[in-house]
């Protein structure tokens, strides 16, 4: 068995022998730079995903331009949306971009299908790791329908801040709260009179953080 692969899906000791040996022997190492296109919206499925390291983001782009990120698949995570493809058979309904060079081993889909079929504990590897990211896509279209976009956006800046920081700009803010651009600049613009932020071109600096939290938890 791949010991980076024991070390970032701890799950996968639970495999019994023959499948750590069928996984151990179809899986092939993969390394990208960020900003690559991994997979397309309408796209086949090639292969099932573990990443061991980067981050993917996994989007959808309407008809008009709007974007809304769906989710981010991080080390020791899988991709929903292909696991989806890979169990019915169908194309990729988004499109996910590496946002920074991401490492992990890829399975064809033949030892997908195989090592489902015949391991327990893969399959509730799986399907644990579906149920999660269900919840969490549910969760999001919940807030996207009804919360509040200024205690999202606050709930947002803080998650995001690095040592009261962050470095994004108003349409990146915007495609990962599923709204728009101006509907975002006018909101940072009300927190920068209200003294809560500082805005400079690509950075949003944090000024009043206690505040920003009491929105956030709204």
């Amino acid at each position: 068995m791949i010991p980076e692969l024991l070390t970032t899906f701890p799950a996968l000791m639970a495999l019994d022998a023959p499948a750590r040996t069928m996984l151990a022997g179809a899986a092939r190492p993969v390394a990208l730079p960020a900003g690559t296109v991994v997979f397309a919206d309408g796209a086949p499925c090639q292969a099932f995903t573990l990443l061991t390291g980067g981050c993917i983001r996994v989007q959808k782009v309407a008809e008009t331009g709007r974007e809304i990120v769906l989710y981010r698949v991080e080390a020791g995570q899988t991709c929903v949306l292909t696991t989806n493809c890979l169990l019915a058979e169908t194309a990729y309904g988004a499109e996910g971009i590496t946002e920074t060079p991401v490492q992990g081993y890829i399975l064809p889909p033949a030892i997908f299908q195989s090592l489902l079929a015949s391991s327990q504990a893969f399959r509730t590897f799986v399907f644990s790791a579906y149920a999660s990211r269900i919840s969490d896509l549910l969760m999001l279209i919940e807030e996207v329908a009804f919360g509040r976009i200024d205690s999202r956006l606050a709930h947002l800046l803080l998650q995001r801040a690095e040592q009261d920081m962050l470095q994004a700009t108003h349409q990146e803010l915007a495609t990962d709260l599923g709204s728009a651009r101006e509907v975002i600049s006018r909101q940072l613009k009300d927190f920068e009179r209200r003294g809560w932020v500082a805005l400079a071109r690509g950075r949003i600096h944090l000024l009043e953080k206690p505040a920003l939290l009491q929105l956030a938890s709204r």
